[in-house]
């Protein structure tokens, strides 16, 4: 009998085993097909993200990337948490998800306000009564405009804020439709760097960084340089203080740590391959010393530390094998130990059942007569459940988990016992 029992299992065992290197050959072979959520066709998340997937390709065939041209870092967030995208770039102000995981720290993102020179706008404060053009609702250039507006006093009521796509924004700024343009971008953003030319157009200084970050923690003072835009004739004209967010790049939990530790190693190790394609990647910062307001995803956090995670991440297939045949063997003897338990299980919980039924019961008794029956029923399935554990019907971590609502219901009886009572004593004083 016990022949027959085992080789069943063992050959289930070898089935087991072979299904599993199977699909790890598959896994180790296979081609991942990613999406990375940017940002608009015209921006610096969009435009690194096309030179981020060209290196990604050439380093690493088995990972494709397919860029997709979104609002901005709120969209992303979304697309994140519904998995119709794995990866993405946001501001480091979104608010998280729960299932998005951080890859890197990428570069600063600054303030930029343009404001037309004849609009007679220094600061922030004196765009009260102008018109605003921003970027499209849901990018964090246009979530984070109204906290800055907000702390210098404005609000929608006081200006014309007019959302449009980025290109349609600096078009609108050129002609003079608008009296400025807000736009959270890369220093050196060629878009921004032609409206400066023109000379009719001027970056606006955005200063009270500390006082910015009681409200708004997440900022950090910058400078845009002097000549940033502009060395012959230097736009700006001298370093100007601004606030700016950082770029991150994000993915979901979901994607396996050897993926998401290749794209690590592809920011650091192949950085000269990505400045070749989008200059502006020179400043990204692989640094994971501050907050960056999520939790690392383990691929990523196996190739910073550089120690036992990258063996880990590295041999993970062999690992993973050995692992799955041990689980299965253990797995196979697992299930057998449940099915021979399976009928003591089965009769535990029908006690278990027996006891909550009984509690409800208590609850509704209105005579001590009828109290003192159901403490006999109790104590009658307390009988039933010890010689069941005498004869091996049940098991002892059943016995011990059985003891646990019967003694709730012990508690009960006697709580309820002493409302009656105290009830048929209120009622004889009462006839007194």
């Amino acid at each position: 009998m016990q022949g027959k029992v085992v080789l069943p299992v063992v050959m289930l065992s070898l089935v087991g085993v072979l299904a599993s290197a199977f699909f790890l050959v598959r896994e180790h072979t296979r081609t991942y097909r990613l999406v990375l959520a940017s940002g608009g066709s015209t921006g610096e998340y969009y435009a690194f993200s096309q030179a981020f997937a060209e290196v990604v390709a050439r380093n690493h065939p088995t990972i494709a990337i397919e860029v997709l041209e979104t609002d901005g870092s709120l969209q992303n967030m979304d697309l994140l948490k519904a998995n119709a995208a794995q990866l993405a770039l946001v501001q480091s102000d979104t608010p998280v998800q729960p299932p998005v995981r951080a890859v890197a720290l990428l570069f600063p993102e600054m303030f930029h306000l343009l404001a037309r020179t004849d609009a007679d706008i220094d600061g922030v404060a004196d765009l009260r009564g102008k018109r605003v053009a921003l970027m499209p609702k849901g990018s964090g250039s246009y979530a984070l405009f109204w906290p800055l507006a907000q702390h210098y006093g404005l609000g929608a009521d006081t200006m014309t804020v007019l959302p449009m796509a980025p290109n349609q924004a600096h078009a609108a700024l050129a002609r003079g439709e608008v009296d400025a343009l807000f736009r959270v971008i890369t220093l050196g953003n060629p878009a921004v760097g032609e409206l400066l030319q023109t000379g009719t157009i001027r970056l606006i200084p955005i200063d009270q960084a500390e006082a910015l970050q009681l409200s708004l923690p997440y900022l950090e003072a910058q400078v845009i340089p002097k000549g940033a835009y502009n060395g012959g004739r230097p736009v700006p004209t001298a370093d100007l203080p601004v606030v700016a967010v950082n770029a991150l790049l994000v993915t979901h939990e979901g994607l396996p740590p050897k993926v998401v530790n290749a794209l690590t190693q592809t920011l650091h190790q192949n950085r000269n391959e990505l400045v070749a394609l989008y200059p502006r990647a020179a400043m990204i910062r692989l640094d994971t010393s501050g907050d960056l307001g999520l939790p690392l995803h383990p691929g990523a956090e196996a190739f910073y530390t550089q120690g036992e995670p990258e063996f880990l991440v590295e041999y993970a297939e062999p690992i993973g094998l050995l692992l799955s045949v041990g689980v299965l063997g253990m797995s196979s003897l697992w299930q057998l130990r449940s099915w021979l338990l399976g009928k003591q299980k089965n009769r535990a919980d029908t006690y278990n059942l027996e006891i909550l039924a009984l509690i409800d019961a208590i609850d509704k008794v209105q005579s001590l007569e009828e109290l003192e029956a159901l403490r006999e029923t109790l104590f009658d399935i307390l009988k039933r459940v010890v010689i069941d554990l005498d004869i091996d019907r049940i098991t002892s971590e059943s016995f011990e988990s059985f003891t646990f609502p019967w003694e709730i219901a012990n508690s009960t009886i006697r709580h309820q016992e002493m409302v009656l009572r105290s009830n048929a004593g209120g009622g004889a004083d009462q006839r007194r």
